[in-house]
């Protein structure tokens, strides 16, 4: 799980010198590297696959992110928040501007022609979706994926929350909407018997080198910080639910 590539952005940005080591020690370990749908699709065959993504679509995906997907042979699902194509990621706040413009429309059909990228729905605006009224989750959910398969003309078959948050509704309506997988953050790996509609990652960091890659895809995130994280969702959404009745987001 991607996010930047450039050296500004602190441990969600991977320049993109770092981001070829990391893919190439990963080709060199033996996996596949994939987009999610691809590697769901693939997952079947016993080969190594590993799903490679990135998320919110910033322009430095394609002006650097992308000749390195080339370098190395790598495939990736992108996952763009269509109400902030050519802005900037205001959900960050005073940090936006560390991570540079979003991609613009025209610069993500340039992505989606690469024919490298799958392009994933990341919701109309970078909302956590768990705590919206219903009425804005299905604008959210909805009008972003009809309009990136009305603008890229290709279907779009994977989702990714904003901030990693769903629950049941969220992922019904993803369901109900025509989609085959979505992800979630999770810090973990994905097992089969697992939803293919909360897929967890693993995030790679400017302090990962190649061979932490290797270590990371083969155990995942080391700790009891993943378990916890699972556990506590329910009541952490619920504290999150009443910051936004008092005009708060908390993320």
């Amino acid at each position: 799980m991607y996010h930047s590539v450039s050296a500004g952005g602190g441990m969600l940005a991977v320049p993109p010198r770092l981001l070829a080591e990391q893919l190439s020690a990963l080709r060199d370990a033996g996996y596949e590297l994939v987009g999610l749908t691809e590697a769901l699709s693939r997952s079947d065959e016993g080969g190594r696959l590993l799903a490679v993504t990135f998320d919110d679509g910033y322009r430095n995906f394609l002006t650097a992110g992308l000749p390195v997907l080339r370098e190395t042979g790598t495939r990736a699902t992108l996952y763009a928040s269509t109400g902030h194509l050519g802005a900037h990621a205001d959900w960050l706040g005073a940090s936006a501007a560390d991570f540079g413009p979003m991609l613009t429309w025209n610069e993500l059909a340039e992505v989606a022609a690469s024919g490298i990228v799958e392009v994933g729905n990341h919701s109309l605006v970078h909302h956590p979706l768990d705590v919206l009224p219903p009425a804005q989750l299905r604008r959210e959910i909805l009008r972003s994926h009809d309009d990136l398969q009305q603008r890229l003309q290709r279907p779009v078959r994977s989702f990714a929350y904003p901030h990693g948050y769903h629950n049941r509704p969220v992922r019904d309506l993803v369901v109900a909407a025509g989609y085959d997988n979505a992800t979630e953050v999770g810090r973990r790996l994905h097992t089969p018997r697992e939803s293919r509609y909360a897929v967890p990652r693993l995030q790679p960091t400017p302090a990962h080198a190649g061979s932490d890659l290797i270590a990371l895809a083969s155990t995942g995130e080391p700790g009891l910080v993943p378990k916890v994280k699972q556990v506590a969702q329910p009541g952490w959404r619920l504290v999150r639910r009443a910051a936004r009745l008092a005009g708060k987001k908390l993320t």
